[in-house]
């Protein structure tokens, strides 16, 4: 019984699996499974697949046969060991048959992956006294390495479908779930695809084939017996299908809840400085609480069902009650022999569980099937705009004359909501266009059609007066380069990146590209060069810098057409000059579309269209349009103008003409230097001496009893049954013997006598195995799921008052903190709750037969002792080289799933780039490793089958031989002789079973070391420090004296450098200066996610180190430049500032931040999801949610990085008037790299290199002229605009200053 429960309990485990490695789970089930599924996946199979599978299944049939084989040999034996005329020549015989059955036990083994298989104990009986063989996670050479042929080959041929698809299809499926899908489908769906092949369904045909060959060898051995007894394996089906089936639909249910909480923990660790920014930790921990309690109840109910399922397998031993009473009829009335009497009955019952394990695979195998549906369907699916399409045409000389004739579109996710209208418009060969209008105009989506991304639902578009939709979708993208909104960079290094432009370029055009770009200067400046890594989608790199580098890849394509979507929106006025002039220079000789929310970029397009409501209201050249003075385009010229002085114009008259680069200001000292990087190494020694990361203490067997004490109830209560339960095993395995040689007496009476009590004993059996079951999965529950709720709420509440600096650390990323709280939690219930249940089995179960089997033949009890050490190494060697297989093969699929989502992820980039081929380069080397470890263990997995499986029938031959001299030397009895045979057998399997686990006890002593880690660390920034001061009011005093600061991540790079920077109360100042100058920076040392490396940050004259770290942000309000939602209603999203507020409160708030129009506009209204990460919603639209956030918290100070950037023009301006009135009466300091934004702030600094160059007002630092660095930046953006007349404009506004 042992050895089912156990493959119960790892089927229970995979039907309440929680994510495990970062697995992301499925949002929405699978659709079912199309008919044939398998069929069509051995389709894609090869001759050398066919071949393994066929050797595989002749190895199966061959492990299928071997019961009723040897149970042919068995009743012989029984039949001859118990007549008086044994003799050594018997003796010897039995042991060689037995031998050569042992030899082809192992190499069926070898050749198939062994799943249910008898053989493999030299005798099906002797493993009778577990109750049966059933065994799983058993692989063997031929199937595992078709498995991971065919595996591998899917993988490809779905990632490579799914990468030809149009764009079209990831809009209507929902961008998110289709990388959420596919990543599923490249790990999850494929190693179920993989496991199935490899084991369940050879554990199917041997399961079947063994139903079938042990029924005719019961026919064979006793008919009436198999005619009796064969009906009453209903008894043992039925109930375990019915358990097992509602035990299914409960782990669905506790699955379902899994991922609503680890949707939760998800998002707040993803989110972290948006959560401590609005003291959002002790909500997230209570929401996660409240979200675990179903799991709680759920995780008990399953206990229960466990218990039921696993004790239901008890009714076996009523069919050995059953057996035993007939068979006694049989023996005393028809004079059948007691060994083919007792042979028959073992046949039933095997057969009987081996159609248990045939049925229990088809739940494996119907899951398949529906994995292999989602991929075939997808590697059969034909997009609609095919790029391996070359049937279309191809243009000798492009030109690159471009024309757009009434056009109507809509995205396929909005049918209903029309873009364009009947859109015209004609760009001329070598012409360059921009595009301007408001957010949501059509501006992007004329990009989109260029690039046939989609195709118009009316009209048509023209290049070089051919119908696109004529040309081959290939060719045409390689006419083009795009540089996307959102700059997509893959997880390479950056020349990899780079030449996705052009991927036969040399090392001197890539370097050429770069500076085209301004990139190069600061790609030499990293430690790695041009083989950096970026990163996933680029992180490890700013926004700027991402941006440089994706021009560089457009231009080293050198394409005839040039589209930039926002392609300089990331970059400081300085990089964007220079960055802009190279884009002028590149466009040069080619057709170059812009659209761009600065008009700066535009000031040499020859013609500009403004679009509104997606038609073309006015185009013309610049000079053409700002003659209007009441077009549109003239007064969005005017809302972006910045007024420059007089005095600030006469200064400038007799310095750098207007087109001089911005004048770097390097005003670093020696002995400041000197004293910076003396302080840093205390800085880092000191840092490394608080907390060493070795010095964490074990857990210890007495912190475990105090993690359960509270459950303490519970936890006795499941020992009590655990032990009960495995008592029974041995006692069954002594009354089986005695029940086999009371079929051997002469006196008929005496054999029914005895066998109506051993039939009783089996009933007893029976009923004492369901409840002690049932009373010992359910209290385990009870005790496992508790520790598992508080083990998951201390881990998160702990993780919420840990320093920011400790999140940046590449190893505690979201991804993998939720993986761990997820897997360790559970490991840590496996570890203290299962473990412990199966322990106190094994205990019981070994005393109690070790026992038995001294007092009834101490000889026969040694010998049989002393070869336990062997069978128990060969299935401890089999079970752990199997685990570990399948633990190195996952993890190696690891680096396939990434790429995949890194893949899908940036579908548009690789389109426009035709790089499908290049990404799936990409991925068969991330493939290699994982075929390698599948080769190498496919090997190790079948040697160890071989080696196992002989010697434990081998074992089982000197057992019975020994034993077969001891009975004719009169040394033991027949009884004995059995009775010790089934108990220390059984023993050295439950001793083996129970030491297999030593990996998942590995496994979980590692996830108890990590939980113990994270419960002990100390945070660097104790978040609710009792003798922090709790402000009563916040004025808004800011003061940074002397600040020197680096990140701990790059610790050779210093950002601020003796930085001083005064904020009165009230006032507004605001930071301008290059990217990576410092800005963003002072803003987090403000809200105090980090602390300075030297120097002091004082708020109303109070060092901020000395505040309660939760008071003090409670009083801040930041708002990013990457807007951050979370997967909610717009309500929930804005309310997150303030739980208590009323709907009044949040519609005020709205209107101030100009949202309140658009959400009305919503079907849903204020009730509109978001979407995860606020996919749902435009980048303008998420950044006005942030900002409403950010009002209704009415912060004492409030921080703007970049608050405005994703905002069009008329948008920006409507916000920045609500935002000037937020500010009054509160300290604001705002990070912006639009001056316009900025000009009424009391206070403008100007930080360059980490230190501030220039500090005061706009009218202030513009009177400095030309050697000011304020007023050159100025100049950069101003430069058009003033060009086309803006002067006059900026002299009519000069009387304000």
């Amino acid at each position: 019984m042992a050895e089912l429960k156990h493959e119960m309990e790892d089927k229970d485990d995979l039907l309440i699996s929680k994510p495990e490695d970062g697995e992301k789970p499925r949002a929405k089930p699978p659709p079912a499974a199309a008919a044939g599924t398998l069929r069509r996946i051995m389709k894609h199979s090869d001759w050398t697949d066919v071949g393994f599978m066929a050797m595989g299944t002749m190895g199966c049939v061959a492990d299928g046969s071997s019961l009723a084989l040897t149970m042919l040999v068995v009743s012989n034996l029984m039949n001859t060991y118990s007549a008086a005329s044994l003799n050594q020549q018997d003796i010897n015989k039995f042991a060689v048959i037995l031998l050569y059955v042992a030899g082809g036990v192992g190499l069926g083994g070898f050749l198939e992956k062994a799943g249910f298989i008898c053989g493999e104990q030299l005798l099906p009986f002797h493993s009778l006294t577990l109750g049966f063989v059933y065994s799983s996670k058993t692989e063997g050479f031929c199937w595992a390495r078709t498995a991971e042929r065919q595996a591998s080959r899917l993988r490809s041929k779905y990632l490579q479908a799914v990468l030809w698809q149009d764009v079209g299809f990831f809009d209507t499926t929902g961008g998110a779930s289709v990388t959420s899908q596919v990543v599923s489908s490249i790990s999850t769906d494929t190693l179920t695809i993989q496991g199935v092949l490899s084991e369940k369904m050879p554990n199917f045909l041997t399961n079947i084939a063994m139903f079938i060959m042990s029924q005719l060898a019961a026919m064979y051995l006793c008919w009436r017996l198999a005619i009796i007894a064969t009906p009453a394996l209903f008894l043992l089906i039925i109930p375990s299908l019915v358990y097992g089936k509602l035990l299914a639909r409960g782990g669905k249910r506790l699955h379902k809840a899994h991922v609503v909480a680890g949707g939760i923990v998800e998002q707040a660790l993803s989110s972290i400085r948006i959560v401590y920014s609005y003291v959002g930790e002790e909500r997230t921990v209570k929401r996660f609480s409240r979200a675990l309690e179903p799991i709680l109840k759920l995780g008990i109910k399953q206990g229960l069902m466990k218990g039921m399922t696993i004790g239901s397998i008890g009714a076996v031993y009523a069919i050995w009650a059953l057996q035993g009473w007939y068979g006694s009829i049989l023996i005393t009335e028809k004079k059948v022999t007691g060994g083919d009497v007792f042979s028959t009955g073992v046949c039933i019952v095997y057969g009987g569980l081996s159609l248990m394990g045939a049925l229990a695979n088809l739940r494996y195998i119907i899951e398949a099937s529906t994995a292999a549906a989602v991929i075939l369907n997808m590697i059969e699916r034909v997009p609609s705009i095919d790029s391996t399409d070359k049937e279309g045409k191809t243009i000798v000389e492009v030109k690159g004359e471009l024309e757009f004739k009434n056009i109507d579109f809509a995205y396929p996710s909005r049918p209903l909501s029309l873009v364009l209208r009947k859109f015209n418009l004609r760009v001329m060969a070598c012409q360059t266009i921009g595009l301007v209008g408001g957010s949501g105009s059509g501006k992007s989506t004329i990009i989109n059609l260029i690039e046939r991304f989609y195709d118009p639902l009316e009209g048509e578009i023209l290049l070089d007066g051919t119908n696109i939709k004529s040309l081959q979708p290939k060719w045409l993208r390689s006419q083009m380069g795009l540089v996307d909104q959102e700059p997509v960079l893959f997880a390479t290094s950056i020349k990899e990146n780079i030449l996705f432009g052009k991927e036969d370029a040399s090392e001197e055009e890539i370097i050429q590209a770069a500076k085209a770009a301004n990139a190069h200067s600061f790609i030499t400046q990293l430690p790695n060069g041009y083989d950096t890594q970026v990163g996933q989608l680029g992180i490890q790199i700013s926004g700027g810098q991402k941006q440089r580098i994706s021009i560089a890849r457009a231009l080293l394509r050198d394409p005839k057409i040039l589209l930039l979507d926002e392609a300089t929106s990331s970059l400081d006025s300085q990089s964007e000059k220079a960055v802009q002039d190279a884009l002028n220079q590149a466009s040069l000789g080619r057709t170059t579309i812009i659209v761009a929310h600065r008009l700066s970029t535009l000031r040499n397009a020859d013609m500009i269209a403004v679009i509104q409501s997606g038609q073309v209201i006015e185009s013309g050249s610049h000079n053409q349009l700002i003659q209007n003075r009441y077009g549109s385009y003239s007064a969005m010229v005017q809302q972006q103008k910045t007024p420059i002085t007089d005095s600030a114009t006469s200064n400038s008259q007799d310095n750098e003409p207007i087109d001089s680069p911005l004048l770097t200001k390097h005003v670093v000292e020696a002995s400041n230097n000197s004293r910076r990087w003396t302080v840093l190494p205390k800085i880092l020694e000191n840092e490394t001496n608080q907390q060493p990361q070795g010095l964490y203490s074990p857990p210890t067997l007495r912190l475990l009893i105090q993690m359960t004490s509270s459950e303490g109830k519970a936890t006795l209560l499941g020992c009590i049954g655990a032990l009960t339960y495995g008592a029974i095993q041995p006692l069954h395995s002594f009354c089986l013997g005695a029940l086999l040689s009371s079929y051997f007496i002469d006196d008929d009476e005496m054999i029914k006598s005895q066998a109506r009590m051993y039939c009783i004993a089996f009933l007893t059996f029976a009923v004492s195995a369901f409840f002690t079951s049932v009373i010992q999965h359910y209290y385990f529950g009870v005790m496992g799921e508790n520790l598992t709720k508080k083990i998951k709420e201390t881990i998160l509440g702990k993780l919420m008052t840990f320093e920011i600096e400790w999140f940046d650390r590449e190893q505690n990323n979201s991804g993998a903190l939720c993986s761990r709280l997820a897997t360790d939690a559970a490991m840590v219930r496996t570890l203290v709750a299962d473990r412990m249940s199966l322990l106190a089995q094994t205990i019981s179960g070994v005393t109690l037969a070790v026992i038995l089997g001294v007092v009834l033949a101490w000889n026969l009890a040694i010998i049989v002792l002393a070869i336990q050490p062997l069978i128990i190494g060969a299935f401890y060697v089999k079970a752990a080289t199997l685990k570990c297989m399948t633990n190195k093969v996952m993890k190696a699929q690891d680096k396939s799933s990434q790429l995949a989502s890194e893949a899908v992820g940036n579908h548009r980039i690789i389109t426009a780039y035709y790089s499908q081929r290049k990404v799936m380069t990409f991925f068969e080397i991330t493939q290699i490793e994982p075929k390698t470890e599948s080769h190498k263990q496919s090997w190790y997995a079948g040697i160890a089958l071989l080696i196992s499986g002989f010697l434990n029938a081998a074992s089982g031959a000197v057992i019975y031989w020994y034993g077969g001299k001891l009975l004719y030397n009169e040394k033991i009895s027949y009884k004995h002789l059995f009775q010790i045979f089934f108990i220390l057998v059984s023993t050295g399997r439950i001793i083996a079973e129970t030491g297999s686990t030593t990996s998942d006890l590995s496994k979980g002593i590692t996830a108890l070391k990590s939980v113990f880690m994270i419960l002990e660390r100390k945070s660097r920034m104790d978040p609710d420090d009792h003798d922090g001061i709790v402000p009563k009011t916040v004025k808004g005093n800011i003061e940074l004296k002397d600040v020197d600061f680096f990140y701990r991540t790059r610790p050779k790079q210093m950002i601020l450098k003796s930085l001083n920077l005064k904020v009165d109360a009230g006032q507004v100042v605001a930071l301008v200066g290059q990217s990576g100058s410092g800005k963003s920076t002072i803003i987090k040392l403000i809200e105090r996610f980090y602390d300075v490396s030297r120097g002091s940050l004082e708020i109303d004259g109070i060092d901020i180190k000395q505040y309660n770290l939760r008071a003090l942000r409670s009083r801040i309000a930041l708002v990013s430049q990457e807007p951050t939602l979370f997967a909610g209603t717009i309500q929930e999203n804005i309310a997150y500032a303030n739980e208590d507020a009323t709907d009044a409160e949040i519609i005020e708030a709205a209107t101030l931040a100009h949202a309140h129009e658009f959400i009305s506009s919503m079907k849903d209204g204020y009730a509109t999801y978001c979407g995860e990460r606020g996919l749902q919603l435009s980048g303008g639209q998420k950044q006005r949610i942030a900002l409403a956030r950010a009002i209704l918290k009415n912060p004492a100070i409030l921080l703007l990085d970049e608050a405005t950037s994703a905002l069009d023009i008329n948008s920006e301006n409507l916000v920045q008037d609500a935002l000037e009135k937020t500010m009054v009466g509160r300290t604001c300091l705002v990070v912006a790299h639009r001056l316009s934004t900025i000009q009424k702030s009391h206070k403008i600094a100007v930080i360059e290199n980490g230190r501030i160059v220039e500090e005061g007002s706009h009218g202030e630092l513009l009177t400095k002229g030309e050697n000011g660095t304020y007023f050159s930046f100025l100049k950069l953006q101003q430069h058009d605009v003033m060009k086309a007349g803006a002067w006059s404009i900026g002299n009519d506004i000069r009387a304000d200053f």
